[in-house]
């Protein structure tokens, strides 16, 4: 198999990386190279500028603004975008609701939501895990009756990212909690947040940021027609959607920028009387995560070229629960690596951060130091979502070794 690129693939990824030098705002790249947060308006201004190049929903299909890409040219746009470093179109949206709606949805749904959700007109937040539902997701408690044209919504999510900033929510209900299996019970419903009886009460995180949130849903009357596809069949949207959402934790390019990042500053930052980068220690450990790190691209390269195979309806490939797993392991380690470079620095970790809420204690060290010890702690989690790496253990049991 040849996993070199292509000289039209090579063209390609060099007019992404012009794009996005002409195009992304500098001010923006500065946050993130220094590993700060980036507010909402960063996002929709970005993905405006995808949006209107064509480039916002990649892997849709055309005819709902798709790019008609084939899936290695969706890997190098979103490897580009994660190594520049610029936000990829924003998931809730890109890489998760819309293509259920755009795949399972009905005409008046594709009309009403798809040209918003590509261009962030609408915000998506994501509303399966709950407080006894997280790797167990078809444990969930939150229900929908149905009452003639409405349905009626009570129950509870959590973990739910960037709620605050969000439109609209793609909620998983228990419809039938008689069925038989589950799993069997389960629908997949779209709410309006302005709508009655919603509440969103955020939650404070160790790395002291607010990025996620409760979701309370109180006697909440959503009209039946948002129901998207058919009622109880809501199980199988959601492996749809969780099969797209594993293949992009992978994270390759995020960890890539991290690592290059960590060589930079080894170099600068002293251990002793000479630079940490001229620690064997250090030098082993780094070369030890960039050696995992190039044979989880190549086994993600591997797995594109297996879709290229099967066509972009074929069902999800369990090779994704392979490349979460090892994808966000090596996102940790990187961050964790990123600690022995700033070393006592990242003490007082809100020091010199953007957000208000966080402590004002004047830094100690350089910039690049003050968001280490947040994005250590930040990354403690990737572990966990999109299915935790112990439950992708089970699949990949099941699917790929027969057990």
């Amino acid at each position: 198999m040849d996993l070199n690129l292509s000289p039209e693939e090579t063209a390609f990824r060099d007019e992404i990386r012009a794009f996005i030098k002409a195009e992304f705002n500098p001010e923006t790249q500065q946050k993130m190279i220094l590993g700060r947060e980036i507010g909402k308006q960063d996002f929709v201004e970005w993905q405006r500028k995808l949006y209107d190049k064509g480039w916002a929903t990649p892997h849709w299909p055309v005819e709902y603004g798709g790019c008609g890409w084939g899936p290695v040219q969706e890997y190098i746009f979103i490897n580009e975008l994660e190594q520049a470093p610029a936000p990829s179109p924003l998931p809730f949206n890109v890489s998760m609701v819309g293509p259920v709606i755009a795949t399972f949805g009905n005409e008046e749904q594709k009309k009403k939501f798809l040209p918003g959700t590509a261009s962030l007109d609408i915000w998506w937040c994501q509303g399966f895990s709950e407080p006894g539902a997280g790797s167990d997701l078809a444990g969930l408690k939150t229900t929908a009756r149905r009452e003639g044209d409405f349905y009626i919504i009570n129950g509870q999510k959590t973990w739910t990212t960037l709620a605050q900033y969000a439109d609209w929510i793609f909620v998983l209900a228990r419809t039938n909690p008689q069925a038989e299996k589950k799993q069997m019970g389960i629908s997949f419903i779209l709410v309006d947040m302005k709508t009655p009886g919603v509440t969103v009460r955020p939650i404070q995180l160790i790395d002291g940021g607010h990025e996620v949130n409760e979701v309370w849903f109180d006697e909440v009357k959503v009209p039946a027609e948002n129901l998207v596809g058919q009622e109880n069949r809501g199980w199988d949207y959601a492996k749809f959607l969780l099969g797209n959402e594993r293949m992009g934790i992978a994270r390759v390019g995020i960890t890539k920028q991290r690592l290059r990042r960590i060589r930079e500053l080894a170099k600068l930052e002293r251990y002793g009387d000479h630079p940490l980068m001229e620690e064997a220690w250090f030098r082993e450990k780094l070369t030890a995560v960039e050696i995992e790190l190039k044979a989880l691209e190549i086994t993600q390269l591997r797995v594109v070229a297996e879709a290229r195979k099967r066509g972009r309806h074929g069902e999800p490939d369990p090779n994704s629960s392979i490349l979460k797993i090892k994808g966000s392991e090596l996102q940790q380690v990187a961050t964790e690596l990123m600690m022995d470079v700033v070393g006592p620095f990242v003490m007082p970790f809100g020091a010199s951060m953007d957000d208000e809420d966080r402590t004002n204690e004047p830094p100690i060290g350089p910039d690049y130091a003050a968001a280490a010890a947040p994005s250590y702690f930040n990354n403690r989690k990737v572990s966990i979502y999109g299915g935790s790496n112990e439950i992708q253990r089970n699949i990949i049991a099941k699917a790929i070794l027969g057990f």
